[in-house]
């Protein structure tokens, strides 16, 4: 393997023993790669290892690293959807083939419809819905999903939604659904629903955070309680994910 420097050695002294990302450089400060792990100490320690069996691909990664940055999360589940931002952002070239190849899933959001679904896809085809990922196993898709349905319970079902059902499914009184079916959210609600849950896939949280809390308020000084409380809920859910987020670096 390529000699460490000094300054990668203790790098690689201090990483945590915790899930999140992280983020390799070469001498010119270009983001070459980005990975998540379960243990950031492990993970990364493990690509500079002699004795490693790496396949090509990782030992010229390895012989450009000059610099690594870190971000620790508080779940795998939140290093995945951070994992899928990185690449978004700094489009890495040692991640060019996951980020190319249509073999790997992607959450489809079928914005198309008049009450959009969230989907699983390993295509993606312009039909007018926003494609996330890609994710390195279905396994981190439907973790995602599950996740993201608890916070902007969206409709799963087939039914023709016209809001006038008599009785919704299971899912609305576990509060996996928002209840369009019966008119408990009507469309533009809903379409606000979806719009969140893209925004959150994005990674933008803080408009969605602050438009929540003005609509709580609103609505508890209406005496709407029910509404104030189901806001309240939407709210510690996100800030439960956000708030444990913390950037460090070396």
């Amino acid at each position: 393997m390529v000699e460490l420097t000094d300054h990668l050695k203790g790098i690689l002294d201090t990483l945590p023993v915790k899930p999140g990302c992280y983020i390799m450089k070469n001498a010119s400060g270009e983001v070459i790669y980005v990975g998540k792990a379960v243990n950031l100490r492990g993970r990364v320690r493990s690509y500079f290892q002699e004795h490693a069996d790496h396949e090509r691909k990782v030992l010229k990664l390895v012989s450009q690293i000059a610099d690594l940055e870190w971000i620790v999360v508080g779940s795998e589940l939140e290093a995945l959807i951070l994992e899928m931002n990185l690449i978004k952002k700094h489009r890495p070239r040692f991640n060019v083939r996951l980020k190319d190849d249509k073999r790997y899933p992607y959450i489809k959001v079928h914005l198309a419809s008049d009450f959009p679904k969230v989907t699983v896809t390993r295509q993606m085809v312009n039909d007018g819905s926003r494609y996330f990922g890609p994710y390195t196993s279905v396994w981190a898709v439907h973790q995602t999903l599950d996740l993201l349905r608890r916070i902007f319970p969206y409709l799963t079902c087939d039914r023709e939604i016209t809001g006038l059902d008599a009785r919704p499914c299971l899912y609305y009184d576990i509060k996996l659904c928002s209840g369009p079916c019966i008119g408990a959210i009507d469309r533009a609600g809903y379409n606000q629903l979806i719009s969140d849950l893209c925004a959150f896939l994005d990674g933008r949280t803080d408009p969605i955070v602050s438009r929540l809390q003005r609509e709580m308020n609103d609505a508890a000084e209406s005496l709407n309680f029910e509404k104030a409380g189901l806001l309240r809920d939407q709210l510690q859910s996100i800030e439960r994910v956000v708030e444990k987020q913390k950037v460090i670096t070396s």
